[in-house]
């Protein structure tokens, strides 16, 4: 029984070092459902590609969608899986706010080169954030950091670190550590793996500038009390919008009025 024991124990711990050593394999989605599939030129978006180069010399893809009506810019960072024309819709709402929108495509996903990695996201949104401030010459206070599930800890990593006027999260997370134990509560110690990854809610303490967050009540990815605790975190002035469906990165297509309103509202207190 013993070494039965041993056995499984050990097999145990195989697994979390397969799962540790493959980790990008579990975390980043770029080829699903496929990694160019898509509209890339949206009949309802007129669209500006926009190529970046990061500091390690990878190239980025991104979509500039102006709007001369406004005085902000949403700097948007999406979620898992696909790429930039599955949030068209998405940033069609932005846009008509009224807003700019950057939306970037992470190196790995889309159009973009090199391979996906935590700290190359973060540095992938550095380089978007210059070229909007030293090349477009948005005034920093006028840049809204906005991010959907896993772009809500970049979205918040770069408003942790650089001058933004607010910060915008859908669907986000407390960490990648809270997330493993929530989801693969079958495999207990996963969670010490990633510790200190993704940690959403270490980098809502630092912020000192208004944050809206919005939650879908049914969200069939990340539990909705997951953004409650981010929410929890976040310091004064915030903002919480719950929205009563089923959806994910898709508030703003199945409530748009109501997402609109209140985002309106939140913005001209940014203004204010």
């Amino acid at each position: 029984m013993l070494r039965l024991l041993i056995s499984i124990l050990v097999g145990y711990v195989l697994v979390l070092v397969l799962v540790r050593i493959f980790e990008p394999r579990f975390v980043f989605f770029p080829d699903y459902p496929g990694r160019l599939a898509g509209d890339w030129n949206p009949r309802n978006l007129i669209v500006q590609d926009v190529w970046l180069t990061s500091s390690d010399g990878i190239k980025l893809h991104a979509w500039w969608i102006p709007n001369e009506k406004t005085e902000f810019t949403f700097l948007a960072f999406h979620g898992n899986a696909g790429n930039i024309t599955d949030r068209a819709p998405v940033y069609e709402f932005l846009r008509d706010l009224p807003g700019n929108v950057l939306a970037l495509e992470y190196r790995g996903y889309g159009r973009s080169e090199g391979k996906p990695a935590e700290q190359a996201l973060y540095r992938d949104a550095g380089v978007a954030y210059d070229y909007l401030v030293n090349v477009k010459r948005i005034d920093p206070k006028t840049i809204i950091s906005f991010g959907q599930s896993l772009g809500t800890a970049v979205a918040t990593h770069l408003a942790a670190r650089q001058q933004v006027g607010a910060v915008i999260l859908e669907a986000p997370f407390p960490s990648a550590a809270r997330l493993a134990k929530v989801i693969f509560r079958f495999l207990p110690g996963l969670s010490f793996l990633v510790r200190g990854q993704f940690d959403t809610q270490a980098r809502v303490q630092e912020l000192r500038v208004p944050i809206f967050i919005v939650h879908c009540r049914q969200d069939p990815v990340l539990p909705f009390t997951l953004g409650q605790e981010v929410y929890a975190a976040s310091n004064a002035p915030k903002t919480f919008l719950e929205i009563n469906g089923r959806c994910h990165e898709e508030a703003s297509i199945i409530a748009p009025e109501k997402y609109r309103a209140a985002l309106q509202n939140f913005l001209n207190s940014v203004g204010r």
